[in-house]
């Protein structure tokens, strides 16, 4: 079969000039449809889109590659699309997309037509190739350059097999890779192929196994495993893994074979790679290097932070309704200190919303601690790890304190591993569920209550002691200091120290440090929210996804939405926003804004004096973050 019998000149448009990824895939459907190849555009539509849930088809170098497999399709077809003035559609390198290849598949045991499709996903990583199909002029031009192309490239696992005895014995260096994408159509021949180059180009012999949906071809042999230096798993599909038990092995997204593929062969011919173990009491991987250390380390650390962001987003939300309830429920001039204290759980409502709310911020330092463990040490340093998070989070060490107890509980499995390891073999079979949790949470536990804990405890009387010190001096100062330090470490002893200086200051009748106080805790989130809007490239498809939910943390006065971006790249989202904090605060306190609420965020604004000048501060301090972050941040490579 060749690739122009799934096109038809009806189904390709060559001026297309969609304002959206949305757009470009619904007038990508249209065309398909058009071809009279499928039964039921809305259904087949709805596959388009849960396909680009799942990652983006975009796959970089102008190049996007949709696609949806289901019974709505009749017979496999193509839609082709050139925009000249290119389209934002999330890609994998962050550039606009110029053509789109939409790809329709039927739920058949026939899958010809899938040799057919990964051979023009391959056909498309040639710049020539594709800059070509770019200047067609007319329907006609566009599907001669594709028909003779199709005619010159051989089949993929034909090639991918091509090497023979006598190269594989030149080449010292050898390379083995699997190749695997959800639906197996396009990304799997992509990430095969740029493999393939990048290993040739660097003089190593390569054999590349793709898993896609026609079944796994081109298949490892157990000799080729035991003979090879590296192995590159390149999937977000499932791969059996047991048969690489020993090698050392790169395991990677499926785009990064298609985007990074010469770092990833760079990688594996330096040797800086761990060695792949399989079994249930063994650990995962060991790092048999320090090679990538800092990249180890943001896995391990993301790891945790992904687990936790659920517990924020959906506490932070719930606790913010709490205050808007209550907002709109009583009036807080009328209130004593004591109910302005106990603002947002004042009426039944919001007091069951925050209650709520409040308990899943419980889970949120556990959860981030117990999966930064289980990241390193497997699944019996979860335990471990959540111990040490809820210690933290009762104790005075929060948030940092946290982050600490993860990584200590992840290496503390490790070790313990080493030294069970020597015991009997009947003795270590039960170490996973009895040796592991009790000498772990022991360990842990002392850790937390008699070396980290102490030290951050007597740092945050010392900073309570110099706060109420500088009551007297430069108001303006100190409001930068206050507002500063709410951004330090989002909900830690800093963070903690500010707050309880605000709220003591109130009982005391000095409402304008509270007012400072605060603002400082609203700019983080609120200037991460901006940024990821102004700063695309500079956050990955998460992180722009949840961006936007910190503007109601934010405004909500919820410091702890901003956790996940800090965590994951405090070096650069701190600063940004301890100085956007800062200069918020000391707006505030230079405006003469107080008040008399000690929490509540925009919903106790009426009771600010000077309300107007108060969100000119919140304004001004949530830009100077994002423009920071915005310029900090690196771009980032999904």
């Amino acid at each position: 079969m060749r690739i122009t019998e799934l096109l038809d000149l009806r189904s390709i448009s060559l001026d297309a000039v969609p304002a959206s990824k949305q757009e470009a895939l619904d007038m990508a459907v249209a065309l398909m449809a058009k071809s009279g190849k499928i039964r039921d555009e809305e259904a087949y539509r709805r596959e388009v889109y849960l396909r680009e849930e799942e990652s983006t088809t975009g796959v970089g170098g102008g190049i996007a590659i949709p696609h949806g497999k289901c019974d709505a399709v009749i017979r496999p077809g193509l839609a082709a699309m050139v925009i000249p003035n290119g389209v934002d559609f999330d890609s994998l390198d962050g550039e606009p997309v110029h053509l789109i290849f939409l790809i329709a598949a039927p739920n058949t045991k026939d899958n010809v037509h899938l040799d057919v499709l990964s051979k023009l996903s391959v056909l498309l990583m040639d710049e020539q190739f594709s800059e070509k199909l770019r200047r067609a002029k007319t329907a006609e031009e566009f599907l001669r350059i594709v028909d003779e192309a199709d005619a010159e490239k051989p089949d993929i696992d034909e090639q991918l097999a091509a090497q023979t005895m006598e190269e594989k014995e030149k080449k010292s260096f050898r390379i083995l890779a699997v190749t695997s994408c959800p639906t197996g159509i396009a990304h799997t021949y992509m990430a095969a192929e740029g493999i393939e180059k990048a290993a040739k180009k660097a003089g190593c012999f390569v054999k590349v196994e793709t898993r896609g949906s026609g079944g796994a071809k081109n298949v490892l042999t157990e000799t080729e495993i035991q003979e090879a230096d590296c192995i590159i798993v390149a999937a977000d599909a499932e791969v059996p893994m047991d048969r690489f038990h020993g090698k050392r092995l790169i395991e990677c997204p499926v785009s990064d074979g298609i985007g990074k593929a010469d770092q990833l062969v760079e990688r594996a011919m330096n040797g800086e790679v761990p060695v792949y173990q399989s079994g249930n009491l063994n650990v995962g991987k060991t790092r048999k290097s320090s090679g990538g250390g800092a990249h180890k380390v943001y896995t391990q650390l993301m790891n945790g932070v992904s687990h936790m962001l659920p517990f924020v987003v959906g506490g932070g939300i719930l606790i913010a309704l709490a205050f808007l309830i209550d907002g709109f429920s009583v009036d807080i001039h009328s209130l004593s200190d004591e109910m302005r204290a106990n603002f947002g759980t004042i009426t039944p409502t919001a007091a069951a919303l925050k209650g709520i709310g409040n308990t899943a911020f419980g889970f949120m330092l556990p959860v981030l601690a117990g999966f930064i463990a289980m990241s390193i040490g497997d699944r019996p340093a979860l335990a471990v790890g959540f111990v040490g998070g809820m210690i933290a989070s009762q104790g005075k060490s929060g948030f940092l304190g946290a982050l600490l107890a993860g990584f200590i509980a992840g290496y503390l499995i490790v070790f313990l591993r080493k030294v069970f390891g020597k015991l009997p073999q009947s003795i270590e079979k039960i170490a996973p569920v009895l040796l592991y949790p009790l000498f772990g949470i022991l360990i842990m536990g002392l850790l937390m209550n008699y070396v980290i804990e102490p030290p951050i405890g007597a740092l945050n009387t010392a900073l309570n002691t110099g706060l109420t010190n500088m009551s007297g001096s430069s108001k303006v100062l100190l409001g930068m200091i206050v507002g500063g330090m709410m951004s330090i470490d989002m909900g830690g002893p800093f963070n903690k120290a500010a707050y309880v200086f605000g709220t003591a200051s109130i009982a005391a009748g000095n409402y304008d440090i509270m007012a400072s106080v605060m603002i400082g805790g609203m700019v983080p989130p609120c200037a991460i929210a901006l940024a990821t809007l102004l700063f695309k490239q500079k956050f990955t498809k998460e992180e722009r996804e949840s961006g936007p939910v910190n503007f109601i943390m934010g405004l909500a006065f919820i410091t702890e939405g901003a956790i996940p971006f800090a965590a994951s790249d405090p070096l650069h989202v701190l600063p940004s926003c301890i100085v956007g904090a800062a200069a918020a605060g000391a707006l505030s306190m230079a405006f003469g804004c107080t008040l008399m609420a000690p929490h509540g965020g925009i919903f106790v604004f009426p009771v600010v004096e000077h309300a107007l000048m108060y969100l000119v501060a919140l304004v001004i301090g949530t830009i100077i973050g994002a423009v920071l972050l915005g310029l900090l941040k690196k771009k980032v490579e999904e």
